[in-house]
C-alpha cells in the first residue's frame, strides 16, 4: 500500500510538472504571438523588389525597363491608397542603387508641409547634392503631392528643371488633377488602379502562412471587403484580428475594423426601400452602437447599392442621396440627423426597379 501511494504520488507530480510544461508553452506561444504582432506588418512585408509589388503588372514592366536602362524620367504616381505608390518607388530605388539605395532616395511627405518652404528647403537642399557612389543621379519621392499649393507646386517645378541633371523626382497623388499642368508636361504619368481579389488574397494568404495563422476563405473575402483595393488597409486588418488569437475568423475582422458585414447594410437599404423606416432606423442603431462611423456606412452604402438588383434610374438617385448626406457631414452637419434623414429619404423613395 505505501509503494503504491509513493506511485500514486509520483503520478501526481509528474501530471503536476506536465500542466506547468503546457502551461510554459501556451505561455510562449502567447509571447511569440504578441512579439509578432507588434511588428508593424506593412514594413515588415513591404516589397524589396518591383516583382514583388502586387497588381499593377503594366505599370511594373516600365519601370524595371528604366531600372535596365539605369535611368528614368521624372514620375507622376497616380492612384489610391494602399495600392503600391509608395512600394513601388522604394523597390525602384533599391533595384537601381542596391545596397546605397537609401543615400540617394529620400522620402517626403506634402500633407505635412504644404507650403512653399518644404520646396525651398528640403527638397532644394537634397536636390542640389551630388548623387553617392556611381549613381547618376538621386530620386526625390514626394508622398501626397496633391497637398502642395499652387505656389509650391510652382516653385518645385522649377526646382526640376534647375536640378534635372542630378535629380529625378516621383510625386504621388490621388489625384493627377490636382497636379499643375506645367508639372504634368515635365513627367511620365502612372496610374494605379485598385488592387483585384486575387491580388489582395494571394499577398493576405501569404503573410498569414509566415505568420504561422489559420485563415479561412471566409476571412479571406472578409479581408477583401474591408480593403476594397487597398492593401495596407488589408494587412493591417490581417495584424489587428491575429492580436486576438491565431485563427482568423470573418467576424473578428470586421469586430477589429469597425466595419459592418454586406449583408447587414444590404439588409438596411432594404427595409428603407420597402418603406420600413422604424426597423431600417433601428438597422441603423445597431451599427452605430458598435462604433461603425457615419463615413463608413454611407462608403458602405455606396459599394452595395451599385451592386443591387435596382433599375439604373433607381441606382443614381439612391448615389446622389447618399453623395449628398456625405458632402453634409464632411462639411460639419451633425452625423445622426444626416443618416437619419438619408434613411427617410430611402423611405419615402418607391423601391422601383
Amino acid at each position: 500500500m505505501p509503494r503504491e501511494r509513493e506511485r500514486g504520488g509520483e503520478g501526481e507530480k509528474d501530471g503536476e510538472k506536465d500542466g506547468e510544461k503546457d502551461g510554459e508553452k501556451k505561455e510562449d506561444g502567447e509571447k511569440e504571438r504578441k512579439r509578432k504582432t507588434e511588428e508593424v506588418w506593412t514594413e515588415k512585408y513591404r516589397p524589396r523588389k518591383l516583382a514583388e509589388v502586387a497588381g499593377q503588372k503594366a505599370i511594373l514592366n516600365n519601370l524595371q525597363s528604366y531600372v535596365r536602362k539605369r535611368n528614368l524620367p521624372h514620375l507622376i504616381f497616380s492612384g489610391p491608397a494602399g495600392v503600391g505608390k509608395t512600394a513601388a518607388a522604394v523597390a525602384l530605388a533599391r533595384e537601381l542603387y542596391g545596397e546605397i539605395w537609401s543615400e540617394n532616395f529620400t522620402e517626403l511627405n506634402a500633407s505635412d508641409e504644404r507650403g512653399i518652404e518644404v520646396v525651398r528647403n528640403k527638397i532644394k537642399n537634397f536636390a542640389r547634392t551630388m548623387p553617392v557612389g556611381d549613381a547618376a543621379f538621386k530620386i526625390i519621392f514626394l508622398d501626397e503631392a496633391d497637398a502642395l499649393t499652387d505656389a509650391a507646386q510652382s516653385a518645385l517645378r522649377r526646382t526640376m528643371e534647375r536640378y534635372s541633371g542630378t535629380c529625378r523626382f516621383v510625386l504621388s497623388c490621388n489625384f493627377s488633377s490636382k497636379i499643375i499642368a506645367p508639372i504634368q508636361s515635365r513627367c511620365s504619368v502612372y496610374r494605379f488602379k485598385p488592387l483585384s481579389y486575387d491580388a489582395v488574397a494571394a499577398r493576405i494568404k501569404f503573410i498569414a502562412d509566415r505568420e504561422g495563422l489559420r485563415l479561412s476563405e471566409d476571412a479571406v473575402k472578409a479581408i477583401n471587403y474591408v480593403a476594397g483595393g487597398d492593401m495596407r488597409r488589408a494587412v493591417n486588418a490581417l495584424q489587428s484580428a491575429a492580436v486576438l488569437g491565431s485563427e482568423i475568423k470573418p467576424e473578428t475582422i470586421y469586430e477589429t475594423t469597425a466595419t459592418a458585414r454586406p449583408e447587414e447594410v444590404e439588409s438596411l437599404i432594404k427595409s428603407a426601400l420597402d418603406g420600413e423606416f422604424f426597423a431600417a432606423l433601428e438597422k441603423l442603431r445597431v451599427l452605430t452602437e458598435r462604433g461603425i462611423s457615419g463615413d463608413e456606412i454611407l462608403a458602405q452604402m455606396h459599394r452595395l447599392v451599385i451592386k443591387m438588383n435596382l433599375s439604373a434610374r433607381k441606382k443614381v438617385e439612391l448615389l446622389d442621396r447618399i453623395g449628398e448626406a456625405d458632402f453634409r457631414i464632411t462639411e460639419g452637419a451633425n452625423e445622426s440627423i444626416q443618416l437619419d434623414a438619408l434613411i427617410a429619404s430611402f423611405c419615402l423613395s418607391s423601391r422601383g426597379g
